[in-house]
C-alpha cells in the first residue's frame, strides 16, 4: 500500500543541482514584493496576459482547443462557451480566478479539491464535476506505430477517498515543518496527486492548478504573473518523461520523487527569470518605445514573434510595436523570417 510520507524523504532531493535552483528561487521569491510595488500598473497588463496564456495552455496539453480570439474572449469573461471545449476552457477559467484572488481561503483538504473540480466542470453537462472517479482509470501513451500501451495503473477507484486522505494529511504536516521547503513539498504532492487520478477527466488540468494554488499559498506568486501553464506546455515532452521517471516503482513505495522535483523547480525558476527581465524591460523607462522593441529583439537568442514582443512590453501598442518592425527592417538591424502567423524576427547580428 502506498505510504504518503514527505517529512522522512525530502532531505535525499537536496543535490547540488536542486540546492542551487532553490536558493535562486529563494533570492527572487525576496524581491518579487520590490517588483510588485514598483511596476504595480504595468503588471496589472501581465496578470491578464498569464490568465489568458494559462487558461490555452493548460486546456492546450490535453487537446482541448479552440481559436486564439476565441480563448482570449473566454479567458477574459468577454464571451459564453459555445461548444463543450469552449465550456471546459470556461471552467479552467473560473477555478483560475478564485485561486488567482481567494488562495489565502482555500485549504488543501479532500472537500476543497473536489469543490475546486466541480467549478472545473460547471459549464459542462457532464455530471462527474465534483466527484470522484466510479470506474478504474489508466494511464496511456501512443507508441510511434499508434498503438495504445498502460503507462501508469492509478489507484483504483475504491481507494480514491482514502488515498486522498492521506494525501492531503501527508502535504499539510509537511509544511508544518519549518525545515522542509514547500518547493519541494509542492511537485511531490502533485506527482502523487497525478499517480492517484482520482477523476474521471480533469486531472492534468487540476494538478496544474493545485500547483498555483500552493505555490501562492507559499508565497510565490509568479505565477499569477507569467504563465506557469505556458512554460509547461512548451516543455511537454520534458513533463511527460520527468513523470514517468518519478512514477515508476510508485505503487511499492520505490519511485524517485527528483525527476519531477526537478523539472517543476526548472520551470519555477524560469518564470521568476521572465518575470524579473519583464519587470526590468519596463523600468527602462528612459528607452523611447521604439528603443525597447529593438532592445528586446537584441536580447533575444535565436527569433521572436510579435506576439512575444507584445506579451513583454504590454504598455506598448500593435501599432507601436509593428512601426518599430517595420523601421528596424528598413536600418537592416533586424532579419525577418517567414510570413503571415509564422512571422518572426531576429537580430542582424552580422551587421553589428
Amino acid at each position: 500500500m502506498k505510504i504518503y510520507n514527505y517529512r522522512d524523504k525530502w532531505e535525499q532531493f537536496l543535490t547540488p543541482e536542486i540546492v542551487s535552483m532553490l536558493t535562486q528561487i529563494h533570492e527572487y521569491k525576496g524581491k518579487q514584493g520590490l517588483f510588485v510595488e514598483s511596476s504595480a500598473d504595468a503588471l496589472t497588463q501581465l496578470v491578464e496576459i498569464a490568465k489568458i496564456q494559462s487558461t490555452e495552455s493548460s486546456n492546450k496539453i490535453e487537446g482541448i482547443y479552440t481559436s486564439d480570439e476565441r480563448v482570449k474572449k473566454l479567458a477574459l469573461s468577454k464571451t459564453n462557451p459555445k461548444n463543450r471545449a469552449e465550456e471546459k476552457i470556461a471552467g479552467y477559467r473560473d477555478v483560475l480566478n478564485t485561486i488567482h484572488y481567494n488562495y489565502d481561503n482555500i485549504s488543501i483538504k479532500p472537500n476543497i479539491i473536489l469543490q475546486l473540480h466541480r467549478d472545473l466542470y460547471k459549464f459542462n453537462a457532464v455530471m462527474f464535476g465534483g466527484q470522484y472517479k466510479n470506474v478504474d482509470n489508466v494511464i496511456e501513451e501512443t507508441d510511434s506505430e499508434g498503438n495504445q500501451l498502460v503507462r501508469f495503473q492509478p489507484v483504483p477507484a475504491w481507494e480514491v477517498p482514502h488515498a486522498m486522505d492521506e494525501l492531503c494529511t501527508a502535504y499539510s504536516k509537511s509544511v508544518a515543518l519549518e525545515t522542509m521547503d514547500p518547493l519541494i513539498a509542492i511537485p511531490m504532492f502533485i506527482l502523487d496527486f497525478l499517480c492517484i487520478h482520482p477523476f474521471n477527466d480533469g486531472n492534468g488540468r487540476m494538478s496544474r492548478l493545485l500547483t498555483l494554488l500552493l505555490l501562492y499559498r507559499s508565497g510565490y506568486i509568479v505565477g499569477k504573473y507569467i504563465s506557469i501553464e505556458k512554460l509547461i506546455e512548451a516543455t511537454k515532452d520534458s513533463y511527460y518523461n520527468a513523470l514517468q521517471k518519478s512514477s515508476q516503482g510508485w505503487h511499492e513505495n520505490n519511485n524517485d520523487y527528483a525527476p519531477f522535483v526537478k523539472y517543476m523547480l526548472s520551470i519555477i525558476l524560469a518564470a521568476y527569470r521572465e518575470f524579473a527581465s519583464r519587470v526590468q524591460i519596463m523600468r527602462e523607462s528612459k528607452l523611447s518605445k521604439p528603443d525597447r522593441v529593438a532592445k528586446i529583439i537584441e536580447d533575444t537568442l535565436g527569433k521572436i514573434t510579435k506576439r512575444d514582443i507584445l506579451e513583454k512590453c504590454p504598455n506598448i501598442s500593435e501599432t507601436t510595436v509593428q512601426r518599430a518592425l517595420a523601421n528596424l527592417l528598413k536600418e537592416n538591424k533586424i532579419i525577418k523570417i517567414g510570413g503571415g502567423r509564422y512571422t518572426s524576427y531576429t537580430w542582424n547580428r552580422e551587421g553589428e
